[in-house]
């Protein structure tokens, strides 16, 4: 697929071209499909913007991390800002529940660190264990916790806390808050932010896994 000069730029660990982190028109359209598809799955109307996404980048520590694991990337504007700030060494276990959002992720992103997979949450240890992949020293999540089954949502809020790295860090970006609730039982009180230049504008919450 041709890719627009002005809406791209290169990852600084490996040249590659990715996508910039200000989503295209397309993007946001292919979002919003996924929304209407499963309004239950998806934790937002529109993709982020790229203030949340350097946020993120930076709350996750991605320039320091090995292995980075996300959540539910949706149309690819988190996962190219990651991407482009992923050391060369480093990998990407993207998780995504959608089947639209990961064809479209396949079709629009190429980079060898880049690792899809089209699966719940829920199976995050088993990917890591089939993939070969360390413990991740950044876990970050988009995934909506506040409209999953309870039950779901202790199970990968447990799950997370078990699989990352002593000393790494669980980012979760949400509308509200319920994911601090599942989560504190395992990691302790969250950082908590808001990002106001995002539509809408949304809750992040971040956590420091003991060492």
């Amino acid at each position: 697929m041709p890719v627009d000069p002005q809406r791209s730029a290169r990852s600084a660990a490996t040249g590659l071209l990715v996508p910039a982190t200000t989503a295209p028109r397309r993007h946001g359209v292919a979002f919003l499909r996924g929304f209407l598809r499963n309004p239950g799955q998806v934790g937002s109307v529109w993709p982020s913007s790229r203030w949340l996404e350097q946020r993120l980048v930076q709350r996750a520590g991605i320039a320091q991390a090995r292995t980075v694991v996300e959540l539910g990337p949706g149309t690819g504007g988190t996962t190219a800002a990651f991407l482009q700030a992923l050391p060369a060494s480093g990998r990407l276990l993207a998780v995504e529940l959608d089947p639209g959002f990961h064809g479209h992720l396949a079709h629009t992103l190429d980079d060898p660190r880049l690792l899809l997979e089209l699966a719940s949450a829920e199976r995050l240890a088993d990917l890591l264990a089939a993939r070969r992949l360390p413990a991740p020293e950044a876990i970050v999540s988009g995934i909506p916790f506040s409209t999953m089954p309870a039950d779901v949502a202790d199970r990968i809020a447990a799950l997370v806390a078990q699989v990352l790295r002593p000393g790494g860090r669980f980012v979760a970006y949400q509308v509200r808050a319920h994911v601090a609730r599942y989560t504190a039982p395992h990691l302790g009180p969250a950082r908590r932010e808001w990002e106001l230049l995002n539509v809408p504008p949304v809750r992040v919450f971040s956590w420091t896994k003991p060492a």
